[in-house]
């Protein structure tokens, strides 16, 4: 039994400029390309995972313009040359890229997949082994963290937004990934959400929409996803430490 892993990095990443500076959004338009530490956040990505003895080759969705540069840095780096790492086209959104990665992998039905943020480069190796094993287990797991803050739920109007409700903590999780698969799990969601014309917001949602369980392991506060500035400042942090 074999694992993979789909790395989806096709996304603009507009956020990571100042929203006054268009000229700024279009420098930093691949965020998964800015440095911490003087390297790619998407190279300490997938270093992570090089690292894992568990894992088998890697599928990175990228935009076509910035395929082939990859590919040379890929080429470049001591801890990911000689690895088995896929660079396909990735799409206009997530669901997309990690539609055409999932067509690219050649894997048996119960073979583990594991998607996971270009932007979480802090993913540690037991989280990684968690998820595979709660996958293997159960089929479909993700790695989250339980609520911290209070969680109230809304109703957005013109001119603000109205508390509807306060969900007890308890029952909220903060998702994060990777998130890890069956391939057949995996598969058949996707293919009903194509079906459907449905776009979920993580392969979470697309695998609960299919009518499959998903379970949560234990993720890391550290597992932060990259977006904002302030989260460059956060990693630098972490990096240093």
């Amino acid at each position: 039994m074999k694992v993979v892993v789909i790395i989806p990095a096709a996304g603009l990443g507009t956020r990571m400029a100042p929203a006054s500076d268009a000229r700024s959004k279009q420098r930093a338009a691949s965020k998964q390309f800015s440095e911490i530490g003087g390297t790619p956040i998407l190279v300490h990505t997938l270093r992570k995972f090089a690292a894992s003895p568990e894992i088998s080759e890697m599928y990175v969705a990228l935009r076509p313009n910035e395929i082939a540069g990859f590919r040379a840095r890929l080429h470049a780096d001591e801890d990911l040359a000689g690895k088995k790492i896929e660079l396909l086209e990735g799409g206009e959104h997530r669901q997309q890229s990690v539609a055409n990665a999932i067509g690219a992998v050649s894997a048996g039905p119960d073979d583990i997949v594991l998607v996971h943020d270009a932007v979480r480069p802090f993913v540690t190796a037991q989280i990684i082994h968690d998820v595979i094993e709660a996958a293997r287990k159960y089929g479909a797991a993700i790695a989250g963290m339980p609520a911290m803050d209070t969680i109230k739920e809304v109703h957005r109007t013109a001119e603000a937004a109205v508390i509807t409700a306060t969900v007890p903590r308890e029952r909220v999780v903060m998702a994060q990934t990777p998130q890890g698969f069956r391939h057949r799990v995996l598969k058949k969601a996707f293919d009903e959400a194509t079906a459907d014309g449905f776009l979920g917001t993580d392969e979470a949602s697309l695998v609960e929409r299919s009518g499959h369980e998903v379970v949560v392991v234990m993720g890391s506060p550290r597992n932060i996803k990259i977006t904002t500035p302030a989260d460059m400042e956060l990693a630098e942090f972490f990096l240093k430490r």
